[in-house]
């Protein structure tokens, strides 16, 4: 099996090239198993960090089987493999509502090829399908009403149970590390709540995509946590920067606040007011 990994990871960019637009990547299982290899789990971890910045349209995941087995256990066992890929693409924030197909296939035929290691075909075989077709050309952005900056609003009137969002401060999909774009403003935002040291909040992180509320897995820690790490990125980044830590606190939130447009605002942070100093709560 170790030799046909080693053949997978040589070839494992075939399909990239086959296609301008349409992407091609593949799956391999273990016989009679529907659990990823940590191997194929690494390989479709990058693959999702080499689509994440395209603009999709949509995705077909198709399970297959080697040609052993009965038709019926093939087609069911085909069908967990597809589901455990998407399983995959919700826990690292993917949004579910382009993957169009989610389909067990069966099991592929042994072709009558010259190729004296027949488990080795059978390996190939063992696999899941993954096409990815994006919007060709681009669709255009929509156009975002522009809103006050947070640095401006925090220096005007706020009281307790006020709340923000950290606008701009957009994350890495499956990390809890900041798109470069993104730390300019966070640190003109440090240098306001140092200046406003009458202001206690809760600093909240939001992930996208995930089923039934859960969190989002960490893909550095592969921990189920990535809403608590997102928030505890910026709880760090303002202590460091000066912010008194006894003003802070932070909480993950899962996905309980979908917002309900595009998902990249949903791996998201915001600032709940807690306490605003010589106001009465």
């Amino acid at each position: 099996m170790k030799n046909l990994f080693l053949f997978i990871l040589l070839t494992s960019h075939v399909f990239w090239a086959q296609n301008d637009t349409e992407r091609i990547h593949e799956v391999y299982f273990e016989t009679d198993k529907y659990e990823v290899p940590p191997t194929e789990h690494n390989r479709l971890l990058l693959f999702l960090s080499e689509i994440e910045s395209l603009d999709i349209e949509k995705i077909s995941i198709y399970g297959f089987t080697d040609d052993r087995g009965s038709d019926s256990y093939n087609l069911e066992l085909s069908q967990n493999r597809a589901n455990a890929i998407k399983t995959i693409f919700s826990n690292n924030e993917f949004d579910e509502s382009i993957i169009t197909n989610v389909d067990g296939k069966g099991k592929i035929l042994l072709k009558l090829i010259k190729e004296s290691n027949v488990n080795k075909i059978r390996g190939l075989n063992r696999k899941v399908e993954i096409i990815v077709q994006p919007y060709s050309p681009p669709r255009k952005e929509k156009v975002v009403e522009k809103k006050p900056e947070l640095k401006e609003i925090l220096k005007g009137d706020i009281k307790a149970g006020d709340k923000f969002t950290l606008e701009n401060i957009l994350f890495k999909t499956g990390y809890s590390v900041l798109l470069p774009e993104s730390k300019k403003t966070l640190e003109e935002i440090a240098k306001v709540l140092v200046e406003r040291n009458d202001i206690y909040f809760t600093i909240q992180g939001h992930v996208c995509c995930t089923k039934y509320s859960r969190d989002a897995i960490d893909r550095k820690t592969k921990k189920r946590n990535l809403s608590v790490t997102r928030a505890k990125y910026i709880y760090d980044y303002l202590a460091k920067k000066g912010v008194d830590k006894h003003r802070m606190k932070y909480v993950g939130m899962r996905r309980k606040f979908p917002l309900g447009g595009e998902p990249k605002f949903d791996r998201r942070v915001e600032i709940l007011v807690t306490y605003v100093g010589g106001q009465d709560n």
